[in-house]
């Protein structure tokens, strides 16, 4: 007779022929008579006793069916589509891997919660992990003599960093940085702590106090005060164009426009004056006088670089003008026109030392007759090549003229003038050839022929 199984609800699993088996669920289910069935009737206990544990779902599940998941170590449950975690959460140092949507974790590292959206773990609590201690909020209840008092404390590290209260109030048992607790917030004074940002808005500031608790808060009696005479130990920066203004009428102003710097005296015809303490003596080497607009300076003055001079330079002192400099520089400009030094005589002429542009050469002279000033680069050697020129012997120490006029014709030559270096005169040579009666005279080692000479002329001749 076949064997009818039926689920608790009723409904009819499987029907069993006589000597057979099924395997309509994830047991094997057999017939009666059917041989072998205790093999397969002690596999079943032992799937039942490890829940079917396996890396993969068992085939066919029942709804409500058990089956732990070897992958995640999870015992899980058949909900009739698939298998859900069946309660708890794993607590281990590392996430889950393929965790189900509310599946509960403990990491065991950090002693933190955490639970599976279906995407991403989303941490329960605590806030802090172990290593961090208590850190955040926390409400506690203090005593005080008034009652209990509800608060909320604010915890890093598990220190007390602040109590946020309704009221104000005195703590009945000792909490370490707070003996008073005031409405609002209050910090630990152990700390030193303080609170970081803007602040936009304060009814006044303490100023009976100059010491600061730190570089960075400081104390009331350091802040400047605008209705009263005050010091200040460090810079002051105006960070606006507009500068600074001084005196009851703003007589002086310090501006900026384009970065360029501007210091005026506004008053009306009114000095601008730079004094010194000289040994005591108050001086005023210089002032900007507002009468007529000029700069009065008093003292030596030393410029270190060019000083340029647009307008004329007047020295009325009758001491000698002094420069250290090895060259005095004129038309710095570099424009080719005439350029020196003028010496003011007492009638209207002048004299002048310049450099004549035209003629590129320098120049002097008295009463607006000037002359060139003769250099050795200008004296020539060879004047009959450059005529007008002043003459220099060469490097062999001769000069070169086309001619020259002596103002006498001379003594006489003689033939014992022999070691005489004088430079005869036409006159002088002339007398002498008369002597010869103005006949040619010829030296030769040889006789002369028929047509050397002419009548009258001498040839001597000598052994060669």
């Amino acid at each position: 007779m076949a064997y009818t199984i039926n689920k608790t609800d009723g409904t009819t699993v499987a029907t069993i022929t006589d000597g057979t088996i099924d395997n309509t669920t994830s047991l094997t289910l057999f017939g009666k008579s059917y041989s072998g069935f205790g093999e397969l009737l002690n596999e079943n206990l032992v799937k039942l006793l490890e829940h079917s544990s396996s890396t993969s779902t068992p085939t066919a599940p029942l709804k409500g069916e058990l089956w732990f998941d070897a992958n995640t170590s999870q015992l899980k449950v058949y909900d009739g589509t698939s298998f859900k975690p069946s309660a708890g959460a794993k607590s281990q140092s590392a996430a889950p891997t393929s965790p189900s949507a509310g599946d509960l974790w403990v990491d065991s590292d950090d002693s933190q919660m955490f639970l599976y959206t279906g995407s991403a773990w989303l941490l329960v609590g605590p806030v802090y992990t172990s290593g961090q201690t208590l850190s955040g909020w926390k409400i506690e209840t203090l005593a005080s003599a008034g009652g209990d008092k509800v608060v909320s404390s604010m915890y890093t590290g598990n220190t007390r960093v602040s109590i946020l209260s309704k009221e104000t109030f005195t703590p009945s048992v000792t909490q370490t940085g707070f003996a008073s607790i005031k409405a609002g917030f209050t910090l630990n004074s152990t700390l030193g702590a303080v609170f970081e940002g803007t602040n936009t808005q304060a009814a006044a500031i303490d100023v009976s106090g100059t010491s600061n608790t730190s570089g960075t808060i400081i104390a009331g009696g350091n802040f400047l005060r605008t209705d009263a005479a005050d010091t200040t130990t460090g810079a002051i920066t105006v960070d606006t164009d507009t500068g600074v203004i001084i005196g009851d009428a703003q007589e002086l102003t310090v501006t900026v426009t384009s970065n360029n710097v501007t210091v005026a005296q506004t008053s009306l015809d009114k000095d601008l004056k730079f004094t010194v303490n000289d040994g005591g003596v108050t001086k005023t080497p210089l002032q900007l006088t507002g009468a007529d607009g000029g700069i009065d300076m008093v003292g030596d003055l030393t410029i270190t670089g060019n000083l340029n001079v647009s307008g004329a330079y007047n020295y009325t002192s009758s001491n000698i003008v002094q420069h250290s400099d090895t060259f005095l520089k004129v038309n710095v400009a570099g424009s080719d026109v005439d350029s020196g030094f003028i010496v003011e005589t007492p009638d209207t002429d002048d004299a002048r030392l310049f450099w004549d542009a035209s003629e590129n050469f320098w120049t002097a002279g008295y009463g607006a007759s000037y002359s060139q000033v003769i250099r050795i680069a200008d004296a020539v050697a060879d004047g009959n090549a450059a005529k007008e020129k002043v003459l220099k012997t060469s490097a062999a120490g001769l000069v070169t003229v086309t001619n020259v006029s002596l103002a006498a014709v001379g003594s006489a030559i003689t033939t014992g003038d022999t070691s005489s270096v004088s430079v005869p005169t036409i006159g002088q040579i002339a007398t002498f050839g008369a002597k010869w009666g103005g006949s040619e005279k010829t030296v030769s080692t040889s006789a002369p022929t028929g047509g050397d000479g002419s009548n009258g002329d001498f040839w001597f001749v000598r052994e060669a």
